[in-house]
């Protein structure tokens, strides 16, 4: 079992910024990809950014050039870097990790962007 605890989260205004961060129960190199998604209300959970273990981070379209995913400098966080926020990111960010032995998600941390 991987535990995955997320903070950070907040409230920002439209064009601010906040960072979050996974602290997983793991080290990060036992993750074959880790990564963070949102749920808005009235819509699926759909992906933010993921990063692979030897890879490059992915975005999702809404989010390219604005967000950033990176490995923290201990070796069981991740965190992500929101810049340029806008209302619609409003949402619960879940962090997500996939190892070979399953797949595990956080409980959630609000972002509420105001315009």
């Amino acid at each position: 079992q991987v535990e995955l605890v997320e903070s950070g989260g907040g409230l920002a205004q439209d064009g601010g910024s906040l960072r979050l961060t996974c602290a997983a129960s793991v080290s990060t190199r036992q993750i074959q990809v880790i990564g963070w998604y949102r749920q808005t209300p009235g819509k699926q959970r759909g992906v933010v950014a993921t990063i692979r273990r030897r890879g490059q981070p992915d975005y999702g379209e809404a989010v390219k050039g604005r967000f950033s995913i990176s490995v923290g400098n201990l070796d069981n966080t991740v965190n992500l870097q929101m810049n340029s926020l806008k209302p619609e990111d409003t949402g619960v960010y879940y962090c997500n990790a996939q190892l070979v032995y399953g797949d595990f998600w956080g409980r959630g941390t609000q972002v509420t962007v105001s315009s």
